[in-house]
């Protein structure tokens, strides 16, 4: 009796085995329905010799009840799964989770049913529905995607639809995608972008895996670059991965892509409708997608026959996947690659100290562009003392930054000014008596956005109105806002320059790669004179007329204690410089700091990059930090206080003792409630050849807690909050 080993969509189940009925066929990687309780799961056939389940006798087990009409999930995606899950102990159904779509990319039906709206306005207007046609715009998509993204419920979008007020158009959602053109159009590269360029196109016919770092400054035209090693994995008829770390720089992306290659690739990201990721999904799956671009789960996509990945600015924070199974798609683009038998570019104006260590191992080959593109050259940067020369009370640009924008305006020329902090003031007090306004969920202060008249946390999403009187004393007129903001440069921008066209861009105001796109066309034209942005405006936009770059607070990273906090401020102000100048005419940076003398500011200042990174790769090496060394966070968290506490301290007191690891703690999270949950670290300090992972999962193994305590691990945290 044919029986099969299958992992079902269940994080908190193990593998299990089923019976195979006599008219079924299945194989390892087959998409299956099976049945659980009363249930019915999807699942993925597994090999049994790779992964052990409990015994089941013959007698006891339950038939398949189907096998998906779908491509089946291919040997080396099996491997990079199996291999996430043991490398961030994450249980496997959870990694499976992110290569399988939802249940409709698996149907066998051509179209869908969506809904816009018709601009007709109906006569019975609730609360509910104003909202959503306010929210609504010009978005389509099914009955449960327009409700979740109006904020209402899916009663109010289908009243709205009897109403006359939505539409319903009939998409087909398994139209072919074009194929992209490798000879469309053929680039002028440079004799420095030539010689990169053929390394890789090298690399891509060798068909073998071979993990490079394309290290070029910014506006390099490493992009330009890679493209020919897509044209050249086009050709061979093989797929082409490219990560990008934001979604706001996909459409930009796009728009090149398409310059190049005569249409758009198959994108892959968070704002797809159902319909539109049901088409991706199949034609990845199918082969027919021949260059995918998209966020870091773009990674787990079934291709069908992948031959290169790309991650692109790949020093980029944003690849460290926090919540759930804690990848770094940095990291496991290269073990996909692996598997794959393909070449992985890692390209990055800033790379991160982890990728130069490989390069230095010799794991890695190297690729550089020294120098910009065409006759642009590398802004000038000049460090601002705000001690020496501080704003005027209650401004925040310092008077030679003022000056430097009046004569930047006058020239035509667009100035960019940077702060990392969304809103308009990072806290609210009471001057009467003290009173400072918290997140109730989380051990966060709630953020002023004054566009919207809200108090926002950014850590949980709750927001309030603001009120007019203190809660606390009911002192009115009494409530001030400490610090600054985007929204609070844009207000002083608007005083300074009442005539000058300002927009503000984060992820506030850029929210899909149409918004993205909206604001690039403004930019092009010249409607925008300047634009004040957070780290969203530091990477992947190239505007020519862009001659001065403001940077607000630049010390504003390196507060926390965070052990990359240097190597990040530096990558952030080196990528946010980089916007300057990218045309003909020269461009000049301030960074106004309260400490020039910094190393982290020298560096930047004096351009001296291998100074900097030398510097800091002896201070990791030193501390055994990664990569030296190697980290693992344990996080405990719970609605109940005292029963995290206790689970925190049972975990450290069961921790084994090996001369290679040490651990610190436990003790409360920096934000010691997230999300209405208290929150308790742990962290594991070992070698780098300590076997940690094993280590960890027989550790935990050996400890109990309640169902209603959680207990994460983060390998190789990012964030120590």
């Amino acid at each position: 009796m044919p029986r099969v080993r299958v992992i079902l969509l269940n994080s908190a189940l193990g593998p299990l085995d089923y019976r195979v009925p006599a008219d079924m066929t299945v194989a390892p990687g087959a998409i299956v329905v099976a049945p659980l309780g009363p249930r019915q799961l999807m699942g993925v056939v597994w090999e049994e010799n790779r992964l052990p389940a409990e015994p089941v006798g013959d007698n006891r087990l339950r038939n398949l009840i189907a096998v998906a009409d779908a491509p089946p999930i291919a040997a080396a995606l099996r491997r990079l799964i199996e291999w996430t899950a043991d490398y961030y102990l994450s249980p496997i159904a959870s990694v499976l989770r992110m290569a399988m779509p939802s249940s409709a990319a698996l149907a066998g039906a051509r179209t869908v049913t969506e809904y816009r709206l018709t601009g007709i306005v109906p006569p019975r207007l609730s609360p509910q529905r104003t909202q959503a046609l306010e929210r609504l715009g010009d978005r389509q998509g099914l009955v449960r995607e327009l409700a979740l993204a109006a904020g209402v419920s899916d009663a109010v979008i289908r009243g709205l639809v009897n109403a006359g007020a939505l539409e319903a158009v009939e998409v087909a959602i398994d139209s072919p995608f074009p194929r992209p053109d490798p000879d469309h159009h053929q680039p002028a590269l440079s004799d420095a972008q030539a010689a990169a360029a053929r390394q890789f196109t090298d690399a891509v016919a060798a068909r073998t895996f071979a993990p490079m770092l394309l290290d070029g400054v910014t506006g390099s035209g490493k992009t330009e670059v890679y493209f020919e090693a897509i044209a050249q994995n086009i050709r061979a008829g093989r797929q082409s991965l490219v990560l990008l770390p934001e979604i706001a720089l996909t459409e930009p992306f796009l728009t090149r892509f398409a310059a190049r290659f005569g249409c758009a690739p198959v994108a892959w990201h968070s704002d797809l409708r159902q319909s539109q990721r049901r088409r991706a999904w199949r034609a990845v799956a199918s082969g027919e997608a021949l260059v995918t671009v998209g966020a870091r789960s773009s990674l787990f996509l079934p291709y069908a026959n992948l031959g290169l990945i790309i991650v692109d600015e790949a020093h980029e924070t944003s690849f460290k996947q926090e919540d759930g199974v804690h990848y770094h798609a940095r990291d496991v683009a290269v073990m996909r690659a692996k598997f794959e038998g393909a070449p992985v570019i890692l390209a990055s104006a800033t790379p991160a100290i982890e990728t130069r260590q490989q390069v230095a191992a010799g794991r890695y080959a190297e690729v550089k562009l020294p120098g910009r593109y065409g006759a642009a050259q590398l802004p000038t940067i000049e460090a601002i003392d705000l001690i020496a020369h501080p704003p005027m009370r209650g401004r925040w640009i310092a008077p030679k930054l003022v000056t430097a924008i009046d004569e930047t305006l006058a020239r035509r020329e667009q100035v960019l000014l940077f702060l990392n902090r969304r809103g308009f003031a990072p806290l609210t007090l009471c001057r009467t008596c003290g009173h400072r306004f918290q997140c109730p969920n989380c051990t966060a202060w709630m953020v002023e956005h004054r566009l919207v008249a809200r108090l926002a946390c950014h850590h949980c999403g709750h927001v309030e109105r603001v009120p007019e009187k203190c809660p606390e004393c009911g002192g009115e007129d009494s409530l001030v806002p400490c610090g600054p903001g985007v929204e609070r440069i844009a207000d002083e921008a608007a005083l300074l320059w009442p005539d000058a066209k300002r927009a503000v861009v984060t992820s506030d105001t850029i929210w899909s790669p149409a918004k993205a796109a909206e604001f690039v066309a403004r930019m092009e034209a010249h409607d925008i004179d300047i634009v004040i942005g957070t780290q969203l405006v530091t990477k992947g936009y190239h505007f020519p007329n862009l001659t001065l770059v403001g940077v607000i607070d630049a010390d504003l990273a390196l507060q926390g204690g965070d052990l990359r906090a240097g190597e990040k401020t530096f990558q952030q102000i080196s990528q946010v410089a980089g916007r300057a100048g990218r045309g003909a005419k020269p461009g000049h940076v301030y960074i106004q700091t309260h400490d020039p003398a910094a190393s982290v500011m020298r560096a930047l200042i004096t351009g001296d990059t291998e100074a900097f990174y030398t510097a800091e790769t002896e201070a990791r090496r030193e501390a055994s930090a990664p990569p030296f060394g190697r980290y693992a966070a344990i996080i405990v968290s719970s609605e109940d206080k005292a029963a995290a506490d206790a689970t925190a301290r049972a975990i450290k007191h069961a921790a084994p003792e090996h001369e290679a690891m040490q651990v610190y703690g436990p003790a409360a999270a920096p934000l010691a409630m997230l999300r209405g949950r208290h929150r308790f670290r742990l962290l594991v300090h070992a070698r780098r050849s300590f076997d940690v992972q094993h280590v960890i999962r027989d550790w935990l193994n050996s400890v109990g807690w309640p169902a209603k305590v959680r207990v994460a691990v983060d390998v190789d945290p990012y964030s120590f909050v």
